[in-house]
């Protein structure tokens, strides 16, 4: 046994805070220093990640809706992810968390390991994906400067790879310029995020100008929808929207991987309130609109924007069509290296950090991901495995559970308390988050529940525009697996992503009502009123006074030392 202030710390307690398996710099809160994004800071972060959207239009037009239909439908997507987003967010900016840890406060000490897993998995997938559409804009850069140079370099590579020795050069450039970013921590990248925001606005308004100067803005009747009945349209509205909503899936999830490095606790909040439902609807509107003058002048099938510039260098080659598009290429690898650095760098950087503390931290992580990239060889994926394909983008249904049961937990139960010291416990005398055996069954037992209902009816499309995978629901997920399902089934999938997020909401309260867990129980018995453990102890400073010696029934003294070296924390007694 040893004193530490007016409590007597067990040894095994002693052993558990000093047990690098729950901690390391990047799992702790973040420390003041390093929360330095202001309001404006995720204004430009947010707006630099939605205004990339020139292709979610096309998805929609592809359900059935006209043009007018499809802007309305993203817009109403993204007001409803928005909202999700910034409830996501709350524990994060007032605990200064990542998701991982987060995700243990919900999940249990060995639950989060499921959850962060899938993540991680699926942001290595994404990365390389990702990593493959920048590659296309790499090729427009090196067409642009080199032109013939470059396109006749001789291919030996087989046709049935799904690459050209072009494009492999391509791919590997872009790899390059994602490789110095692994070094930088999110707090360390707001210039950055600025910098993508300002030259995102005159790439996209570029491309969209110069379709409607050329076209003169005839639309023609392409995008006209087919008369059907209302309850028909009805539901390819529904589809639509969660087709919207599984395009930001990704985003609404990790929304702790961000916020946690916020200067003030409602930084966050509004700004993506109003940036994320703008920016993707005009992004989105302004690549409905070009895409549909191009191809009704030229009878083309343009649907991306790196086709549309192989289209201009085409039809206008000269010196400075060349150097307008190698802006535009740049521009638009710019916002892709962006994109990918905060949906799939941050995140399996932070995920890695918790699955394995002892040895990674969310930089190594992040070479790591950088690493396996070329392991998961996305032009395969891309070309080969539609299937692979389909399955991938499941993740949007299995997501939005995950973020509901969050929600419910911090809102409704936990009441917006959070004890840190408990997050880095993995003992049994954890009073607050070791559950059974490390796992919120409860939580379990509603995030299965919420993804068996839709995920028969679940149908990935893939874009026709850039080949990202979105979910649109038409004809089963399972159906595309090559297994037959019912109408009901195909409507239960169209409400996809909602389906699963209010079925895991409710599913989680009703349970946890009747069923409560340990943690809740404490609360209630403590009586802790609305975020009071943030008030008892600033979380901030918990990353200097203490990291797992004060647990539920008592705030981290401010008096406590820690010392944190080489990832493990260490306390002075």
């Amino acid at each position: 046994m040893a004193r530490f202030g007016s409590r007597v710390v067990s040894a095994l307690e002693l052993e558990s805070s000093q047990d690098s398996r729950w901690s390391n710099e990047d799992l702790l809160p973040t420390p003041p220093e390093q929360c330095t994004w202001r309001w404006w800071n995720y204004v430009s972060f947010y707006w630099s990640i939605s205004f990339t959207n020139w292709t979610l239009g096309s998805t929609m037009i592809g359900i059935g809706l006209n043009w007018w239909q499809s802007i309305i439908v993203i817009f109403v997507s993204q007001l409803i992810s928005s909202v999700a987003m910034a409830f996501n967010s709350r524990a994060a900016s007032v605990y200064h968390l990542g998701f991982p840890c987060v995700g243990r406060s919900v999940f249990g000490m060995w639950g989060s390991y499921y959850f962060v897993g899938a993540r991680a998995v699926l942001a290595i997938v994404w990365f390389a994906i990702q990593m493959d559409f920048g590659a296309e804009y790499m090729y427009n850069i090196l067409r642009a400067i080199f032109g013939h140079h470059y396109t006749d370099i001789p291919n030996h590579i087989p046709s049935s790879a799904g690459i050209t020795t072009q494009k492999m050069l391509a791919f590997f450039l872009c790899w390059l310029v994602h490789l110095p970013f692994c070094h930088f921590r999110p707090y360390q990248l707001r210039k950055f995020f600025i910098f993508k925001t300002f030259i995102s606005l005159p790439a996209m308004f570029g491309l969209f100008i110069f379709a409607m100067a050329n076209t003169k803005g005839q639309l023609g009747t392409m995008y006209t929808a087919e008369a059907r009945s209302t309850t028909a349209t009805a539901w390819m509205i529904i589809a639509g929207i969660n087709s919207g909503l599984g395009n930001t899936a990704t985003l609404i999830t990790n929304q702790p991987d961000y916020c946690r490095w916020t200067k003030t606790r409602n930084a966050p909040l509004w700004t993506q309130l109003l940036s994320n439902p703008i920016a993707v609807t005009l992004s989105a509107s302004l690549g409905i609109l070009a895409t549909a003058a191009i191809n009704n002048k030229y009878g083309t099938d343009i649907w991306n924007q790196w086709d549309m510039m192989e289209f201009i260098l085409d039809h206008y080659w000269s010196g400075t069509t060349r150097f307008a598009v190698f802006l535009v290429a740049f521009a638009w690898l710019v916002q892709i290296l962006g994109t990918n650095i905060a949906a799939n760098m941050i995140s399996f950087g932070a995920d890695s950090s918790m699955l394995f503390p002892r040895f990674i931290n969310m930089r190594r992580g992040q070479y790591i991901v950088q690493t396996l990239a070329w392991a998961v060889v996305p032009w395969e994926i891309l070309t080969s495995a539609t299937k692979f394909e389909d399955f991938l983008s499941g993740y949007a249904l299995f997501m939005g559970a995950v973020v509901a049961i969050m929600v419910c937990e911090y809102f409704c139960f936990a009441k917006g308390n959070i004890f840190l010291s408990s997050l880095y416990d993995g003992t049994k005398l954890n009073k607050n988050y070791r559950y059974y055996g490390g796992w919120n069954i409860q939580a379990v037992i509603a995030y299965i529940i919420a993804i068996a209902l839709p995920f028969p009816g679940t149908f990935i499309l893939s874009s026709p525009i850039t080949h990202q995978i979105l979910i649109i629901t038409c004809t089963g997920f399972v159906g595309s697996l090559g297994a037959s399902v019912s109408i009901t089934a195909t409507r239960m999938g169209d409400l996809g992503w909602i389906l699963s997020f209010t079925t895991a909401f409710v599913m989680y309260y009703i349970i946890c009502t009747f069923w409560p867990t340990e943690n809740q129980k404490l609360i209630k018995k403590q009586g802790l009123t609305w975020e009071q453990t943030a008030q008892d102890t600033d979380p901030q400073d918990f990353y200097l006074n203490g990291a797992g010696l004060g647990g539920a029934d008592e705030p981290v003294a401010a008096h406590q030392q820690v010392v944190v070296e080489k990832g493990v924390v260490e306390k002075d007694i």
